[in-house]
């Protein structure tokens, strides 16, 4: 060290010429560029070349872009080239498209593979612009396409709910507790915008609960549950939803509680308590008549006591003013008392006639 210092400090103390100090930036610049298209070279080179080996037409300043546009490059690539494996033909499935598909906050790769498993199925036409809009709404749309490929059979009612069955009451009052199956198939066209899952469920309840009470009997509808189903489908209750219904099948059905019967017994109960409301009522007002009419009598009574009580007075007048003289007086007394006598008599023989006849024949 203390030989080298001594060098560097004589270099220092020299006085090099123009030309060769411009040299000298030059190469330093010169070499720090080469070091930073080394590192960016480094960094993209494996991306890039998988790039041009499966043809995805993406070019290594499109790699660098993506960078400076903050977008995952190593997602955009993997989806490109999943898509031109695949032979996946799109006017808009671009890599401009997926980034900005990227940067709205979608998932690329799931797009990719929601319109790979489409072209594999066959039958289900989906474009790029479609998958991207159905991914960006919320929904999965790989999730979509495979329920479209393969259909998703729905409990109604759905496992762990309030109820374990549906319960609905036939026209004869029986009740009925059914358990259903409805297998469904995502409608892509309709995925956005369209009800979900929940509303086929409340639909298709819906649509079982009226089916059954509609039905005459209980038991037509255990004879023949299909029934139940061709009532549900021929109302189109997926209409305005993400899917369409394949099937309904009544997975099971079971006989509940006498409804009917219940009603009527509890109208019968009711129509006694009315009943018995109403006698109550009727009693309560004979018992007032009743003790109306008591009144009366007392005070009919205190009237008779009112008029004896004005018979002596009346008496004692006429013996004063020579209306009524002893005579007279005893004659009355003596006509009240053989009217008694022969009230008294005729009661005896009464009750001694009664006395003879015979009690049984």
């Amino acid at each position: 060290m203390l030989l080298i210092a001594p060098s560097f400090d004589m270099l220092a103390q020299q006085k090099l010429p123009n030309s060769a100090m411009f040299g000298l930036i030059l190469a330093a610049v010169f070499f720090g560029l080469l070091l930073i298209f080394f590192f960016v070279f480094a960094r993209y080179f494996g991306l890039w070349i998988q790039a041009k080996l499966t043809r995805s037409n993406i070019s290594f300043f499109n790699l660098l872009g993506m960078t400076f546009r903050k977008v995952n490059t190593r997602a955009i690539v993997r989806s490109k080239i999943m898509a031109t494996q695949a032979g996946l033909v799109d006017p808009d499935l671009t890599s401009e498209a997926l980034e900005a598909h990227y940067l709205a906050g979608g998932n690329v790769q799931q797009v990719i593979r929601a319109l790979i498993a489409a072209k594999k199925a066959k039958t289900i036409s989906l474009t790029f612009r479609e998958a991207s809009a159905i991914d960006l709404a919320g929904r999965d749309v790989l999730e979509a396409v495979k329920t479209s490929v393969y259909p998703k059979v729905i409990d109604c009612p759905p496992r762990g709910a309030a109820k374990p069955s549906l319960d609905a009451v036939a026209k004869d009052g029986i009740q009925l507790k059914v358990k259903a199956r409805v297998t469904v198939r995502a409608n892509l066209q309709q995925l956005i915008g369209g009800a979900t899952e929940e509303t086929i469920i409340a639909r298709v309840g819906e649509g079982i609960v009226s089916a059954i009470g509609s039905a005459a009997s209980h038991k037509a509808v255990l004879e023949n549950p299909d029934v139940i189903s061709k009532a549900v489908l021929a109302k189109r209750l997926d209409s305005q939803t993400a899917f369409e219904i394949v099937s309904i099948d009544i997975a099971d059905i079971d006989v509940g509680a006498n409804i009917g019967a219940r009603l009527q017994a509890d109208q019968a109960e009711a129509d006694t308590q009315v009943a018995r409301a109403r006698a109550e009522g009727k009693r309560a007002a004979a018992v007032a008549e009743e003790q109306e009419n008591q009144a009366k009598i007392q005070e009919s009574k205190a009237q008779v006591v009112l008029a004896q009580a004005a018979v002596p007075r009346a008496m004692a007048e006429a013996f004063r003013s020579g209306n009524l003289n002893i005579l007279d007086y005893y004659k009355l007394q003596n006509v009240n008392a053989d009217t008694e006598m022969r009230r008294s008599l005729s009661l005896s023989a009464t009750a001694s006639a009664e006395s003879r006849e015979p009690t049984g024949s």
